[in-house]
């Protein structure tokens, strides 16, 4: 059963803690040691209430996304979904936004797209990530997520951390660029996210069953043989292990 958050004492403090005036870094150090003993449930439950008004979360509607949709619908369908339309998308997962969102009945669900002369600029011959992938997941990702961002204070992402060096240190809060960023799934691992989805009876994206366990843009994404890391098929052959979204494009490294 889900759990659900009772407002105590402390988390009266904490809607003090979450408005402007508080220095994010200071909210984040907050909560995340109020909050570093609760389930994923329990998280997003206080970072809806607490930013009320002022959260989105953001979903690339990929492999594992269902779940932390769901959890979102079933506390409130009206919470902003940001989703980012790189133009270079499987259709597979266009396809599988449109029924996830019927499914769950969300009624908020905005989409992000690159700026349409930056890209005729930069990535004419649509070539760019091969040459670039650095410079193309910033113009295809960073950029139009910045824009969508602006009205929110707070956003929830789907990271856990075994899925990469990089996320291993995750917490359930954690400050960026001036804003909240709510992990609730940090200590989820594969298998969590197979049981809930299968708990809950949600439909898998259809390229799972493809060999695919890791969804991004059609040209930096490959299949996964048996017994790779799930994240493999991103950005193969380099030592890219990040979009750019949530670390410094030097800490993503093409490696090119």
């Amino acid at each position: 059963m889900d759990s659900v958050l009772d407002f105590s004492t402390a988390d009266t403090v904490n809607i003090g803690l979450a408005t402007p005036a508080i220095d994010p870094e200071a909210q984040a150090l907050a909560l995340a040691a109020q909050y570093h003993n609760a389930d994923a449930q329990t998280v997003l439950r206080a970072a809806l209430s607490l930013y009320k008004g002022g959260i989105a979360l953001v979903s690339s509607f990929g492999a594992e996304s269902a779940a932390l949709l769901h959890m979102v619908a079933e506390i409130d369908r009206a919470t902003p979904v940001i989703f980012l339309d790189t133009g270079r998308l499987f259709a597979q997962t266009l396809l599988y936004r449109n029924e996830l969102a019927r499914r769950l009945g969300l009624t908020d669900l905005r989409t992000a797209a690159p700026r349409a002369a930056l890209v005729a600029q930069e990535d004419p011959d649509r070539l760019l990530a091969y040459s670039n992938p650095d410079m193309c997941c910033w113009i295809r990702k960073v950029d139009p997520l910045d824009t969508a961002l602006e009205p929110f204070t707070a956003w929830i992402t789907g990271r856990k951390r075994h899925q990469a060096s990089t996320r291993s240190a995750l917490q359930y809060f954690e400050a960026d660029a001036g804003r909240i960023k709510v992990n609730p799934l940090a200590e989820w691992t594969g298998k969590n996210v197979a049981d809930y989805l299968a708990r809950h009876d949600l439909p898998p994206h259809p390229l799972v069953a493809d060999g695919y366990p890791s969804i991004g843009c059609v040209p930096c994404t490959s299949r996964v043989a048996e017994g790779e890391d799930a994240r493999a098929g991103r950005w193969r052959g380099k030592s890219k292990v990040e979009c750019g979204i949530h670390v410094s494009p030097e800490k993503a490294g093409s490696g090119i």
